[in-house]
């Protein structure tokens, strides 16, 4: 019987049905991690635990060279480029890697930069910051130590220039992955960026069937369609962007036109001050929540996270409100 490439609608069967597995396994790991080691243990090491389960669900029937639960499913199998010889140990050892491992890494990076870079500690900010596992041996502990040390190394401003950066790159990773899936839609190859890393593709045991092109020409349809959603929310960001910075140069130029009021007290109780910068409010500003800041204070903020720092209510930045003559 001849093999021919897998259409879209097989190899997403198969990925929907690996993935209940994975989460039948991550299900029954957790609780049985729960029971021997305590609750407390269990919320530190969960996403290991996680890891774990992906790398015995796929280190048990990839990189044994047998296949997936779902694969089985669909009757497919897994090849290399040539389409002609199973992917070597190397190719499924790379699309393990890139599939369980490497996001993991992304993501204990990315939030242990942000957390470094904002460093800020104030009333309520340690409900914002993630629990960083306090075991001797935890890998999260040590990347944190790592990035306290290059942190260190940079300056106030070159701080406020990364922190941006790194919520540039979370973003950049979402529409990637966004992207990725509109080209499978068109091209009916890779599924997963992992597997496109490592170059396996699949091939379908079963016979053609009379509705192959028809299952083609529907799927290239939503590709084109997501493939515009995509373009469109890329051109919504980037109006939002430039809105931001108008905003910001006016408020430079009216800055400059007007001066500071008076002090007409030499102390000020803590009400008056802004819990960001920790120090008095200057220009007040107050959210749709009605939180108070100063307004370079929470626009930055607003830079990367349109939400309140005290409430966590999401608001758009154009919805502050700038206080004139507020004492």
């Amino acid at each position: 019987m001849p093999l021919a490439p897998a259409n879209q609608s097989q190899l997403i069967r198969a990925c929907q049905k690996d993935e209940y597995y994975q989460t039948l396994l991550r299900n029954n790991t957790n609780e049985a991690f729960q029971t021997l080691a305590g609750s407390k243990r269990w919320l530190d090491w969960r996403k290991e635990v996680e890891l774990l389960s992906d790398v015995a669900y796929f280190g048990l029937t990839t990189l044994t060279g047998y296949q997936t639960l779902g694969e089985e499913y669909v009757n497919i199998i897994q090849v290399d480029p040539s389409l002609r010889r199973v992917p070597t140990p190397a190719r499924r050892g790379v699309f393990v890697f890139c599939h369980s491992f490497l996001p993991y890494l992304l993501d204990k990076v990315l939030v242990c930069l942000e957390n470094e870079l904002e460093g800020v500690e104030g009333p309520g900010w340690g409900t914002r910051r993630r629990q960083v596992a306090s075991g001797r041996w935890s890998l999260e502990l040590w990347l944190r130590r790592f990035a306290q040390r290059a942190v260190g190394l940079l300056s106030e401003p070159q701080r406020r220039k990364c922190l941006p950066a790194v919520f540039v790159l979370q973003q950049t990773l979402s529409l990637l992955h966004r992207c990725h899936l509109a080209l499978f839609y068109l091209s009916g190859l890779f599924y997963y960026l992992s597997k496109r890393t490592a170059g396996i593709r699949h091939l379908r045991v079963s016979g053609l069937r009379g509705n192959d092109r028809t299952i083609r020409t529907s799927y290239r349809l939503l590709g084109a369609i997501s493939l515009f959603h995509l373009l469109l929310t890329l051109c919504l960001q980037l109006k939002n962007l430039r809105l931001r910075q108008s905003v910001r140069q006016e408020w430079k130029i009216y800055r400059h036109l007007t001066d500071n009021p008076p002090q007409t007290q030499k102390s000020k109780s803590k009400a008056s001050h802004c819990i960001l910068c920790l120090e008095e409010r200057k220009h007040p500003t107050s959210t749709p929540c009605g939180h108070l800041f100063c307004w370079e204070c929470i626009t930055e903020w607003c830079d990367t996270k349109a939400e309140c720092p005290l409430c966590r209510e999401k608001f758009q930045p154009h919805k502050l409100l700038y206080l004139r003559n507020y004492n």
